[in-house]
């Protein structure tokens, strides 16, 4: 009995620790509970852990998940969700030369060559998604270009430029503005990196279709063929920013192209792109949805707002230099241009029904041959005659806004009803 009583006191000490694990557990868990998750929309529902099948869309939901609502008044709210303080640009001299990086997102076989062809002072930083050996490239081929852009913020947050560019590795591509040529070249030359700096944000594609006013509807549950990520951006919402409530819409210029200053990335902290960064990893969300997913998304990230729809014209004119006079004037030469256009695309089916007659005769179809349209004689002449009289104008007026906008920083900033006095330049 002597040899018992002895281990008396450890068994006490034993027993206490017990349940002072066991107390310790179940406040850890109601602290976790009470931590507010402000869902909205975006309610996360059915079973989390089921891996989809295809790994590209989650199953269907068979139930509701119990979230504690959010509520932005009370008093530990702000330690749970900070927000970032997105103002603009620390003051710079009109001739300050802004230290530019341009992030090149390109797999192996896309060629980018044109870029040192004809800019070959552009500093780059260039990410081979689908070559773990190039001297940059992202943890692992997904999301398309969003793993990349995170790559780089994360890699470079201490050292950044004043300005960085993201953009794809085509040069010529139809989401390149067509006023600019669709050329990324004229794009990154004519770029206004004092806007940039001013703004923090700046969306390298002007015109707004595709994706504003309205684009995106996170509470959509039905799937849209044509916005396949819509039906999972609810749910993805939820995941990546827990404490913000799902917007209804989400809305900006298409497709993943844009500028940041230095000021602007460094407004979150670095821990914020590595949580998008992990979510991008382990998200069953294959390569393609999960970088729609963020495609509009960007916005929220770098400016608080869910829509960023600058006036088409006010974007052109401070951001790259090309200044129409104004809206009205701007839209004046846009529905000029488009009527060239039209009367373009009737002399286009007015060419094609001669060709297909010519082609059916030509080939013995004869009964077809006769049986098919013929196009109006001498409509062409009349169309290219339209089409002579209108291309002189749409040419001289886009000229004209390009010198004014490059030649006159005064012009510019009247545009788009910004202060400008002498020697501000850009």
């Amino acid at each position: 009995m002597a040899v018992h009583r002895r281990f008396i006191p450890i068994l006490a000490l034993v027993s206490v620790a017990v349940l002072f694990l066991l107390y310790q557990s179940l406040t850890v868990r109601e602290t976790l509970r009470g931590l507010p998750q402000k869902i909205g929309l975006g309610e996360v529902t059915g079973d989390e852990t089921r891996v989809p099948i295809n790994n590209e869309l989650p199953p269907k939901s068979n139930g509701t998940a119990k979230h504690t609502p959010v509520n932005p008044e009370d008093k530990d709210y702000v330690n749970w969700n900070p927000k970032p303080e997105f103002k603009g640009g620390s003051p710079r001299p009109g001739n300050h030369n802004y230290t530019t990086t341009f992030v090149v997102a390109k797999t192996i076989d896309e060629d980018i060559n044109w870029i040192k062809e004809n800019l070959p002072d552009l500093h780059t930083a260039v990410y081979v998604a689908d070559d773990p050996f190039a001297p940059l490239h992202p943890p692992k081929n997904k999301g398309h270009e969003v793993m990349i852009y995170l790559t780089y913020i994360i890699d470079h947050y201490d050292e950044l430029p004043d300005v960085s560019i993201f953009m794809h590795s085509h040069r010529y591509t139809w989401h390149n503005d067509d006023i600019l040529d669709s050329d990324a070249v004229v794009m990154l030359s004519r770029l206004n990196r004092a806007r940039v700096w001013r703004d923090g944000y700046h969306n390298m594609r002007c015109g707004w279709d595709p994706g504003c006013p309205d684009w995106m509807h996170p509470g959509e549950v039905e799937e849209d063929a044509f916005r396949q990520e819509q039906s999972q951006l609810a749910k993805s919402w939820s995941e990546l920013f827990p404490l913000d409530e799902v917007p209804s819409v989400l809305a900006q210029p298409c497709c993943a192209q844009f500028a940041l200053s230095s000021e602007r990335i460094r407004a979150r902290p670095q821990a914020s792109y590595v949580w998008y960064r992990d979510w991008l990893l382990r998200t069953p969300l294959g390569d393609f949805i999960s970088g729609r997913i963020w495609e509009y998304v960007w916005q929220f990230v770098f400016t608080g707002s869910n829509i960023f729809c600058p006036k088409p014209h006010m974007c052109f004119c401070d951001g790259y230099g090309v200044c129409f006079g104004g809206e009205e004037k701007y839209n004046e030469w846009i529905d000029t241009r488009q009527q060239m256009r039209n009367i373009e695309g009737e002399l286009r089916d007015w060419e094609e029904k001669g060709r297909n007659i010519e082609e059916a005769e030509a080939e013995g179809r004869t009964k077809e041959a006769e049986q098919l349209e013929r196009p109006e004689p001498g409509k062409d002449a009349k169309l290219k005659k339209a089409i002579e009289e209108l291309r002189p104008v749409v040419d001289r007026v886009r000229k004209e806004a390009f010198e004014r906008g490059m030649n006159d920083p005064e012009a510019r900033a009247r545009e788009i009803g910004r202060e400008w006095k002498e020697g501000d330049g850009y």
